[in-house]
């Protein structure tokens, strides 16, 4: 639910309603049906969206792995609102709403087994009135991303891509919280690769980033907001990193999917 929202505010829209779609294995307890529609329409509450539609489909028993369900959104686009990956300008400044991996870590911690002092919890949120905050004071915010599957590095890989442009990131300023850095460090994982599911990167012009950045510190979803980097016209295509020891390193497309896809 959260992703479908969030794919909406990614485009700068205001979530309007959602439809879902089961597909049922035979067999599955009625309980578990129940349990995943409880909080599913807890996730549409607290998105102020409602799932106006849908639909069930049952398949055999061992071929549907329990239940999968997928879901459409519709949303209306503001006038005058324009963003996309292919906006990017030299200059502008990237900004993270977030410390990055924490959903990613949170699924892959479990599967492997791992505990930790502190728990690592996802994210998972809608952020669609993240966004609309962000938009009320700079309607000209140029990008917006949610960095899910392949996680920052695969976000801002695309912009470069779109916009034949450079971006440039600073290590120091990229929030990572320490538990989700020691998890990636036990499983040797880069944090900027790892799945997140309540989190944004935005692009916007360098004389709006103090505002834009206001406005996400004062939203729930975005007091760990941070500028992480700018659009350059070195290096078109291609994302780099300074990194703490004062070196420099390429942020390279992921090869391959860390986690498997569970949405």
């Amino acid at each position: 639910m959260n992703g479908t929202v969030n794919d909406l505010a990614m485009s700068g829209a205001r979530p309007l309603c959602l439809t879902a779609g089961f597909i049922i294995e035979e067999g599955l307890p009625m309980g578990d049906l129940v349990e995943v529609a409880r909080r599913m329409g807890l996730a549409a509450g607290r998105a102020g969206v409602r799932v106006v539609t849908g639909d069930t489909k049952v398949v055999e028993r061992g071929r549907g792995d329990g239940v999968y369900v997928n879901t459409t959104g519709v949303g209306l686009v503001p006038a005058g609102i324009d963003v996309g990956g292919g906006r990017a300008q030299p200059g502008d400044v990237v900004i993270a709403s977030g410390t990055l991996g924490d959903h990613g870590m949170a699924i892959m911690s479990v599967r492997e087994g791992l505990e930790f002092e502190a728990e690592i919890a996802s994210d998972t949120a809608p952020l669609h009135g993240l966004v609309a905050a962000m938009l009320a004071v700079c309607p000209t915010v140029r990008v917006l991303r949610d960095p899910t599957r392949g996680g920052a590095a695969t976000s801002l890989n695309e912009i470069a891509a779109a916009a034949g442009v450079g971006i440039a990131l600073d290590e120091a300023t990229i929030p990572v919280r320490p538990v989700v850095a020691a998890a990636c460090e036990i499983l040797g994982l880069d944090p900027l690769q790892v799945a997140n599911e309540g989190k944004l990167l935005a692009v916007v012009p360098a004389d709006a980033a103090d505002r834009v950045l206001g406005a996400m510190r004062s939203h729930e979803h975005g007091r760990d907001a941070a500028a992480i980097g700018r659009v350059v016209d070195r290096h078109p295509r291609i994302v780099v990193m300074g990194t703490g020891i004062g070196g420099t390193r390429i942020i390279p497309m992921p090869l391959g999917e860390q986690l498997p896809r569970i949405c």
